[in-house]
């Protein structure tokens, strides 16, 4: 495998502070302004939406990994992730990303190792290591019976 891995985008103007986004092979994706500033729309990807789920993805993306090598079995995967945009010194910027993941085992054995995998995902995300912005998480770990409890 190559130490140097190219990814190409593009964006084509539509409407009313609206675009496309594209990437060849994969599916096209609607994007805008945020609904918080003028002329933005709501229930649309925005710039800042994608920032935050680049670093959430990537999370997720470097858990499964390491978990698959590391033959740690787990039933269930999902997170979510707040980012934070304010007014600084330096203008508006994205001063910090809160990734909330949950991984559901069925081993109670098993808790220690999933948060110290997902250490390390958080560690090794190389988006987030890409970023100025401050990423942390909030790791959960859950049973399968406690899921079904709730």
């Amino acid at each position: 495998m190559s130490d140097t891995h190219i990814y190409t985008t593009s964006v084509e103007y539509s409407e009313m502070r609206k675009g496309v986004l594209s990437s060849k092979g994969l599916s096209s994706l609607e994007v805008a302004t945020p609904p918080q500033f003028p002329g933005g729309h709501e229930g649309i990807w925005s710039p800042e939406h994608l920032y935050v789920a680049s670093a959430e993805i990537c999370l997720m993306t470097t858990f499964l990994s390491i978990a698959e090598k590391s033959r740690l079995e787990f039933v269930g995967y999902s997170s979510e992730a707040i980012g934070t945009l304010e007014k600084t010194t330096e203008g508006m910027l994205m001063t910090k990303i809160v990734i909330k993941p949950t991984v559901i085992i069925q081993d109670e054995s098993k808790r220690d190792r999933t948060l110290l995998l997902l250490e390390k995902a958080e560690k090794y995300c190389l988006i987030s290591n890409s970023m100025k912005t401050e990423v942390t998480m909030e790791p959960t770990v859950i049973l399968n019976s406690e899921k079904t409890a709730k």
